[in-house]
């Protein structure tokens, strides 16, 4: 089971069976370029491993421009 902290939203999700970042952020309905993935203040690439028991912080990012 992967932890998430969904931010700005303030929720937090449990999702068993997900593998990588790109698979959380699919999971989430999010493309890779729509959101940040951190795990204990280091950024992760979509290509990512994960393994069980881990939190990350998904946070979602919008162009302004």
């Amino acid at each position: 089971m992967i932890t998430i902290h969904l931010e700005p939203d303030n929720e937090v999700i449990e999702l068993h069976g997900t593998k990588t970042v790109l698979a959380v952020l699919n999971r989430l309905k999010l493309r890779s370029t729509m959101a940040i993935v951190a795990r204990d203040g280091q950024l992760l690439t979509p290509d990512r491993r994960l393994n069980p028991g881990e939190t990350l912080m998904v946070r979602k990012v919008t162009s302004a421009g």
